[in-house]
Formats: structure tokens, sequence, C-alpha cells
């Protein structure tokens, strides 16, 4: 499935792959490596509160702040609360972007191998083979409870709202 013109980089309209995920949708299960190049799978995170974080690449401005600003948030959230954050930089890029950044609070995860995520919740762009900006809040019973993908990939998501889905379930 694509859905064309669903977003936008700087202005020039992009087609993503797969469903447009909603609140109230299961969450799908995706295969992604972790930074040790271990296989890690969505569904093993179900059952406490999660939030995906989706960005095209740890090494631009937008998606390091995102990164950075989730990682502040986690100081904030209860032990029980996962954080996530899914690129398509190589695992060897997400350590050193991690260990630079100080990012601690969350997992990086990457969807370079099979893009798994990016087909599964609907945020592979299909011109860039990267994914596109996007936040999911998903329930300890796997159930979406917020969902937004960024219209402008250069812009942020809407921290407030993604907080108040939160906080909403803790």
């Amino acid at each position: 499935m694509e859905r064309a013109n669903a977003v936008t980089f700087k202005g020039t309209p992009l087609t993503l792959v797969g469903p447009e995920l909603k609140p109230g949708d299961p969450a799908p299960d995706a295969t992604l490596i972790n930074q040790d190049l271990q296989t890690v799978h969505l569904k093993d995170y179900f059952g406490k509160v999660l939030l995906i974080s989706a960005v095209p690449s740890l090494d631009t401005g937008v998606c390091s702040a995102q990164t950075r600003r989730f990682n502040e948030v986690a100081t904030q959230l209860p032990g029980s609360v996962r954080l996530l954050t899914v690129s398509m930089d190589l695992p060897f890029a997400q350590k050193r972007f991690c260990g630079e950044a100080n990012i601690d609070k969350i997992e990086v995860l990457s969807d370079h191998r099979e893009a798994s995520f990016g087909q599964a919740y609907g945020t592979l762009i299909k011109e860039l083979r990267l994914n596109t900006r996007a936040v999911f809040v998903i329930d300890p019973s796997g159930i979406i409870r917020y969902a937004e993908y960024v219209p402008e990939i250069t812009q942020h998501p809407n921290y407030e709202a993604v907080l108040n889905a939160l906080r909403a379930l803790v």
C-alpha cells in the first residue's frame, strides 16, 4: 500500500509505504536491530506504555533535537514507560550519536536491514528509503493511543500532544 503526497520534504511531496495507523489500531510487530547488532521485535516491548519516535536520520538537526527531547522527557516518566527511537541509520552510527549526545534514557533501534518498521507503521518514504518523522504512543495492551505523521519532515512533532497521550496512560 502506498500513500502518495502523504508528507513533504522542504515542500516536495513524497510517498509513504504502508498503512496509516490511527488511535485504536493494534500496534504491529516489527523487526529491528539494536546497537549490538542483535535482532529485536517490537512485540517484546508490548505490555508497558511505549513511545516510538521515528526519525529520518539522527545526523540531522531536527532528528537530533527530537531524540534529545524525548531522552529528557524520559527522566520525567515512570520506569514502566519505554521510549524508543527508530531510524534507518546503521547501528554503528546510532551508537556514535548516542554516545556523543548522552542519549541514555531511550533505546535507539535501526530499521536499515528490512525496513520492517517503516512498512508496518507506514513511515517508509519510497523515494528516499528513510522513515518519515512520526510518533506513536502504545498502551500496555498493544493498542495505539496516539499517532502523528508530521506532514513536513523538516518540522518537529507536537511534543505537548505526545506528552499528554503518555500522561493519560501512566
